[in-house]
């Protein structure tokens, strides 16, 4: 069962995504909160697996009420609810350990695929999603020749740093197994791996890393 707290200060929305979630077996809705202060006190009180948290609410917004819950517990999955793909305050929530997010307006089935997601470990991105995001995150100088490898990843094999590719182009570990030919457990041990070698916490660590030191592809 994974216990899930859901966060979001229009009534209509909250009641919306907590009737979502109660048609799930396998998903159990242990609290509700309307504001960001709310929402650390209702995690420390129901020890949530995943918290469902909008970004823009009042007395405490979701950048900060995310670096309160992960300090209390840094094994909660936190996935960012919100009315815009490219807000800047989703991003700031991703950098202070969110581990994805979604928009509101996302099908039942995206919003209870990503919740199972988030408790597995998954980042929860759109590979559209991803690009954009890796773009405004980094700012950086031009990417090196996509065939060279930085000194970073040389304790990757050469499977690994293609995965780490894919990866960053915003593959899920199914979509990854499928290109290259290996089942999906397998992808997952392998991404495991990588955070291990690297010392990164997720998969949008490992993208946004891969964009910066010029591993992943040039964006086509």
């Amino acid at each position: 069962m994974i216990r899930v707290l859901v966060v979001d200060d229009q009534d209509l929305v909250r009641a919306g995504v907590v009737a979502t979630l109660a048609t799930q077996e396998d998903l159990q809705v242990v609290g509700e909160a309307a504001d960001g202060a709310q929402a650390v006190r209702a995690s420390a009180r129901t020890q949530p697996d995943v918290v469902l948290l909008d970004v823009r609410m009042p007395v405490l917004d979701g950048i900060a009420a995310t670096h309160r819950i992960l300090q209390a517990a840094p094994r909660t999955r936190i996935l960012v609810l919100t009315t815009f793909d490219a807000d800047e305050l989703v991003h700031a929530a991703l950098r202070a350990g969110a581990c994805g997010y979604l928009v509101k307006d996302a099908p039942v089935a995206e919003l209870v695929g990503a919740v199972r997601a988030a408790a597995r470990g998954d980042s929860v991105l759109s590979p559209a999603i991803t690009a954009r995001l890796v773009e405004q995150l980094l700012a950086a100088p031009p990417p090196a020749a996509a065939d060279t490898v930085p000194e970073a990843a040389t304790s990757l094999t050469e499977r690994e740093i293609e995965i780490v590719r894919l990866l960053a182009d915003g593959l899920s570990n199914a979509e990854i197994g499928a290109s290259v030919h290996l089942s999906e457990a397998t992808v997952k041990t392998h991404v495991g791996r990588v955070l291990a070698k690297l010392g990164l916490r997720d998969r949008l660590q490992v993208a946004v890393w891969a964009h910066r030191t010029g591993l992943a592809r040039p964006a086509r």
